[in-house]
């Protein structure tokens, strides 16, 4: 496995039509997201995403884009956030949400989910916040990733996804 071939950097405008055929390949693959977004292209940028320079990384396997993720600020239907901030003491506001992490289908096996990881608590600890992230509980392959990488399981917990939609997330924290 040969990591010369994948690069990371910044994700930028030009590269989102390829972010969102990635993404749809990985929903009709692993049912991610969930829900299908009415705007796919709006998803991937969560509301309040961390600017200065933005946290959006993607992933390239020889050139061309192969995985995603990005890094969010807590807000308050976040699960992970709440939790971590009442084991800790600190505040929601302290963390860094970790979400958008998918990669396409036909590059897995080369580590990119966890070089994206990496980068983005790279990333998060530089700004001074505490990566979490909330996986459903339904995606065993994600939670299997963020696992074998040390992230610790907080709490299994109910979050709101609509007015008559609640899912069930397993809640983690990057290791310390």
């Amino acid at each position: 496995m040969s990591h010369e071939r994948i690069s990371l950097r910044r994700r930028d405008s030009s590269d989102l039509d390829a972010c969102v055929r990635v993404l749809a390949e990985v929903h009709e693959s692993d049912g991610y997201p969930v829900n299908w977004p009415q705007d796919p292209a709006g998803w991937l940028t969560p509301p309040g995403s961390l600017a200065e320079p933005p946290a959006v990384w993607v992933a390239l396997l020889d050139g061309v884009v192969a995985g995603h993720i990005c890094l969010s600020p807590a807000r308050p239907d976040d699960a992970a956030p709440g939790l971590w901030s009442s084991r800790t003491g600190s505040r929601p506001e302290q963390t860094a949400v970790v979400s958008r992490l998918y990669v396409s289908p036909q590059a897995r096996g080369h580590g990119i989910g966890a070089l994206l990881l990496a980068e983005t608590v790279r990333d998060a600890r530089r700004r001074g916040l505490h990566p979490v992230l909330d996986v459903v509980t339904s995606d065993r392959s994600a939670a299997a990733l963020y696992e074998r990488q040390g992230w610790t399981l907080m709490a299994t917990a109910e979050q709101r996804w609509g007015p008559d939609r609640t899912v069930r997330v397993h809640c983690y924290s990057a290791p310390s």
